[in-house]
């Protein structure tokens, strides 16, 4: 199957929280940093992970908004660390590529004048904040 999200990222499930309708699936990413993603019980069951399942983690990149302060006092429950490596403008529009490790990278696709406003230019530390019901996933 061919897909158009942009951010694809290998994991392994480290935590499910079960709730009546909605869990939670905590998932590592190769560089250390988790990322939760808030799904249907069916759909985890349907999926077929447990803890240890190898999974991709799939966010498109218009679901990832970017900050350069602090992050404190947000119910965003993944803020991932990481260096801007390269920013791609257009009229209205930027795609910015976060590396989070040498090899974990997310892409944002942002507006132009929040790029201008954040001041973003390679090398400027950022963190890449997704909301964990933005964040879906597939088993490997």
């Amino acid at each position: 199957m061919t897909l158009s999200i942009r951010n694809r990222l290998t994991g392994t499930v480290s935590d499910i929280t079960s709730g009546t309708v909605m869990g939670t699936v905590r998932i590592e990413l190769p560089n250390g940093e988790i990322v939760t993603s808030a799904v249907t019980m069916d759909a985890i069951k349907e999926v077929g992970v447990g803890i240890g399942s190898a999974v991709e983690v799939l966010v498109k990149a218009t679901d990832v908004s970017l900050a350069t302060g602090e992050t404190s006092g947000l119910t965003i429950r993944n803020q991932l660390s990481g260096t801007l490596v390269g920013l791609d403008t257009g009229g209205a529009m930027a795609l910015a590529r976060v590396a989070l490790s040498s090899d974990v990278e997310l892409t944002a696709a942002i507006t132009r004048a929040s790029a201008d406003d954040l001041g973003l230019t390679p090398g400027t530390p950022v963190t890449a904040l997704i909301k964990s019901t933005e964040v879906a996933f597939s088993a490997l």
